[in-house]
């Protein structure tokens, strides 16, 4: 008999791919109020002739998202985001309910749906940080720079990122020796569940170490 007690994940963002995903966001967000939900995700509003925009930062950088259209560009470089990132900060604004940071440090297993769906998770995210920095962790500090991150004290190794505004994240390596393999685990803040679903908090995590391992192999040894 199954468990009740664990909450599956919420997958029904991706279910159906990115476009219905996308589709499905902007129905959504056409309901609601742009300028109470950009006050919530900590966003700026702009209200022009040619319609409503949030100045939103993401991995230490600034991008202007267009409503209705939901065009997500680069403020940088006025490059579109990738879908996926695009579809990820539509739903941090659409989900966001202003909680503040609680400064408790949570694995991914305690968010609602996480312990199902954490080997998923791990495979995702971990597995690809202790494949590509166990053996130089250093290597994690320097590529962390390239998103905006810093070390923090966690760990053997640990680096703090802010994903957006209100979505710090810890991700922690540990050496390993002959006894024990390395490990590695990724801290989030408690408050994230009132942002993010649990396949976004996925998502985010997995574009994060995929960027982290590309900066990783273009730095020099």
């Amino acid at each position: 008999m199954a468990n009740k007690s664990i909450v599956p994940p919420d997958n029904s963002n991706y279910r159906y791919g990115q476009e219905t995903a996308l589709k499905l966001a902007g129905e959504k967000l056409a309901s609601i109020s742009i300028e109470e939900q950009c006050r919530k995700a900590g966003a700026a509003y702009n209200l022009a002739a040619s319609g409503e925009t949030a100045t939103l930062n993401y991995l230490g950088r600034p991008y202007l998202i267009s409503f209705p259209e939901m065009k997500v560009v680069s403020i940088e470089d006025k490059q579109p985001a990738a879908e996926r990132e695009r579809l990820l900060m539509l739903h941090y604004i659409l989900n966001a309910n202003g909680s503040p940071l609680t400064g408790n440090m949570i694995t991914y297993k305690e968010i609602p749906g996480g312990t199902a769906y954490f080997p998923t998770f791990h495979k995702r995210t971990i597995k690809p940080l202790l494949d590509n920095f166990s053996a130089d962790a250093q290597k994690l500090l320097v590529a962390a720079e390239t998103v905006g991150g810093v070390r923090a004290d966690c760990g053997d190794v640990a680096v703090s990122i802010n994903a957006f505004s209100r979505i710090p994240l810890t991700l922690v390596l540990w050496y390993g020796d002959d006894e024990f393999p390395a490990a590695g685990s990724i801290l989030l803040d408690s408050s994230i569940t009132g942002y993010l679903a649990a396949e976004d908090i996925t998502v985010l995590c997995e574009i994060i170490t995929w960027k982290l391992v590309k900066a990783g192999g273009a730095l020099k040894n």
